[in-house]
């Protein structure tokens, strides 16, 4: 069959595709106004825990002394509010749910010096538009209440008479029925009750005058159920129990410097006995519940060092500012505010803070969990494993990291409970686990970022060369004792590792004197020291080590030019590095690199030595490093110079044997008693530095490398980190025996 195929001609794409160059413009229109408010509605009233805040917020402004909710499936079926306050007058209703009707304010001026919770009349008009709302209310010398209901901004009925009690309830039905998205994204998720309830318990501990509740829809009892009281400190034990009250402290701060800021602050903050997994942070300003970021992020960085890692602080702050140095009407939802000097406030805050945990936190309560021996023995017995499977019992397999210590923070089992240890007369009272982990609080970041090429290069490179997994050893190990002089024990998970702890503390301080870089605080020397002087000691203290000696006026000639070397460069090192040498060539100043933790000073000549023989002063980021490290090898953790006198180390101080007598026989009786053989105040300081050393490894050392420590790669095959056990293959080593 013949078929006859018509030619197809190309298609003009530039005539069937308009061209967007061509397109003309949309036109604006104006939005219909119920569609304005519908949009209104939903940024004002955010979830259902945002309408509770709201109606809250209007009860305190009405004078009440008792607020009670109620609350069906999260807030989307039912939001009830009732309080004892003035009411709503019977000519206000028509107006009551309009946009933008209030009592609070009738100029713009009258924002500079507002004092009540709403203003802008907004929230229960936004109400009608995303929910049905129904107000009854009665004030003051009236026989009956009224009721009315309201949609869209509008009351639908004249006001009906009812029975009521003093005071207004407000109640609002099937929240964002005409907003399906909204509505299955909240049943979707978690329930917003415990947010209405956390939100209630935040007033109730600040309105310490007003009764607060709050129930389930059905429910017998209420989950919050606070009195009014006088004590801020009663309310926070109603709502947050007495685990909470009894490890607050007070705190106070205040500012009258018109030029400065002008402020009052009370409240309470946890101590370093409190342990939760969330910050808790109620702030009020100006009797406002708010959010305050900068301010918690300076709490904290307090925080971080004092308590352990797992834990977060609890906070209650109240400030009182000047009305017109605060700003109310910067976010939707009346969640922020904006404040008049913020940065000066927030550090004489933080400053109070810190001040307040280091002076008070002088002892730390833990809470130790011993299991009961029977629960995890492994018995040998045939006869007992057979009465076991006799009786259809089973032994129950306790996980490892059950039986062993796996909170890093928690002294529980560590090495040196088990020993008996004299107590330092020097570590007594002057130092105190709280107040040192309170001091270790460096800064993640320096204050101002360092704009050198060459340290930014440096630090890229520490971030680079970070061994992950050793970073999580690092982070989430448990210290249990010092091993020997050099390594300790430590474990992580189910495995046991000896670490290096000159190694690792030589690279923390290398890597903390970099993010220090030109921002470090000084310890002053008593007297300044001369530079020559330090150097000679440091060349003298090389010759013990070696078989040949230097030459005096060789070594005189090294120390006189090493002296000038470094008073040439004595105004880099005092801008860069706190090391300052005065014209003369005195030293009277070093860095501080860890706080709360004064390096080992019989070193410094050391480090001096090092600073005019090792450094390369012509290459700026050579320079840096190798200063970097010269200061870092100056605060390692390095063994005293003294011997260990545990041990073997015991006979370096013992005393020695005195010379014959006329009669050829030994001078020392033989009854001598062992002490009288030993060189007490000698011993006494050994033991001291010793024991001090141990501690700050404990207490400074490992809390400051879990904060800021980047292990690099090389630390993996180095032998800085050895792994001694695995204890899942020594449980099931037991248990197979």
């Amino acid at each position: 069959m013949d078929m006859e195929i018509e030619s197809c001609e190309p298609i003009d794409m530039e005539e069937s595709t308009p061209n967007p160059a061509h397109r003309e413009p949309p036109s604006i229109r104006r939005l219909d106004e119920a569609v304005v408010n519908r949009i209104a509605a939903g940024e004002v009233i955010q979830r259902p825990v945002s309408a509770v805040k709201e109606l809250i917020e209007n009860s305190i402004d009405a004078g009440s002394t008792s607020i009670s909710v109620l609350v069906k499936d999260g807030g989307l079926k039912l939001i009830q509010v009732s309080d004892d306050g003035h009411g709503i007058r019977y000519e206000d209703l028509p107006i009551l749910c309009e946009r933008h009707t209030t009592s609070k304010l009738s100029k713009f001026e009258d924002l500079l010096s507002i004092k009540s919770m709403g203003f802008r009349g907004e929230a229960l008009a936004s109400m009608t538009y995303v929910g049905h709302v129904t107000v009854t209310t009665i004030t003051k010398g009236q026989l009956h209440g009224y009721r009315a209901t309201y949609k869209d901004g509008v009351m639908e009925n004249e006001p009906k008479a009812c029975a009521a009690v003093k005071g207004t309830q407000i109640m609002i039905e099937n929240l964002f029925y005409n907003m399906a998205a909204r509505r299955k994204s909240l049943q979707n998720s978690a329930d917003d009750y415990p947010k209405i309830v956390d939100l209630i318990c935040r007033f109730a501990i600040h309105h310490t005058n007003v009764n607060f509740s709050c129930r389930k829809h059905g429910a017998a009892r209420a989950d919050v159920n606070s009195v009014a009281t006088s004590s801020r400190l009663d309310a926070i034990r109603s709502v947050y129990g007495v685990s909470v009250a009894q490890n607050l402290l007070s705190i106070e701060a205040s500012d009258d410097d018109p030029s400065n800021s002008v402020f009052e602050m009370d409240g309470f903050i946890s101590n370093s006995n409190y342990a939760a997994k969330k910050i808790t942070m109620v702030l009020f300003i100006n009797d406002r519940l708010v959010e305050c970021g900068a301010l918690k992020r300076a709490i904290e960085i307090i925080y971080a060092a004092t308590l352990p890692k797992a834990s977060k602080p609890f906070i209650y702050m109240s400030i009182k500012l000047p009305p017109e140095h605060i700003d109310v009407n910067v976010h939707p939802t009346k969640r922020e505010v904006s404040l008049l000097n913020q940065e000066v406030i927030i550090e004489k805050i933080q400053s109070v803070l810190e001040s307040k945990l280091r002076n008070s936190n002088e002892s730390r309560t833990f809470q130790e969990q011993r299991v009961d021996s029977s629960s995890v023995s492994i018995s040998m017995s045939k006869d007992s494993q057979n009465h076991r499977s006799s009786s259809g019992l089973k032994s129950q397999k306790v996980p490892v990291r059950k039986m062993v210590r796996t909170d890093s923070q928690d002294p529980a089992g560590r090495l040196h409970a088990y020993l008996q240890v004299k107590p330092s007369s020097q570590l007594q009272g002057t130092s105190s686990l709280a107040s040192v982990r309170s001091s270790i609080r460096q800064r993640r970041n320096p204050r101002e970022t360092a704009d050198l090429t060459s340290i930014q290069e440096l630090t890229r490179e520490i971030d680079s060369s970070c061994h992950s997994e050793l970073l999580d050893i690092v982070g989430n190990c448990s210290y249990i004792g010092m091993a020997d002089d050099v390594f300790a024990l430590l474990q992580h998970n189910t495995h046991l590792y000896l670490a290096n702890v000159v190694n690792l503390s030589k690279e923390l301080m290398y890597q903390q004197v970099l993010r220090r870089f030109a921002h470090f605080s000084a310890i002053q020397l008593s007297d300044p020291a001369p530079l020559p002087d330090l150097i000679m000691l440091a060349l003298k203290e090389q010759d013990l080590d070696s078989e040949g000696n230097e030459n005096d006026d060789l070594k005189e000639k090294i120390a006189e030019m090493n002296t000038e070397l470094i008073k040439q460069r004595a105004e880099m090192l005092e801008e860069y590095f706190g090391i300052y040498v005065d014209q003369n060539g005195n030293l009277s100043r070093l860095p501080i690199v860890l706080d709360q933790y004064t390096p080992d000073m019989d070193r410094v000549p050391e480090l001096i030595l090092c600073l005019g023989n090792d450094v390369n002063w012509d290459d700026e980021k050579i320079c840096f490093q190798t200063i970097a490290a010269a200061i870092g090898n100056f605060y390692a953790f390095n063994p005293p110079l003294l011997p260990n006198p545990s041990g073997d180390g015991l006979q370096f101080y013992k005393k020695v044997p005195s010379t014959t007598s006329e009669d050829g026989n030994a001078s020392g009786s033989a009854d001598d008693s062992k002490e009288e053989e030993i060189e007490q105040e000698l011993l006494s300081e050994a033991e001291s530095a010793w024991s001090q050393r141990e501690w700050s490894i404990q207490h400074v050392l490992f809390p400051s490398m879990r904060l800021f420590l980047k292990p690099p790669t090389s630390m993996a095959t180095n032998g800085t980190f050895v792994k001694v056990a695995s204890l899942e293959k020594l449980y099931k080593i037991f248990e197979r025996c």
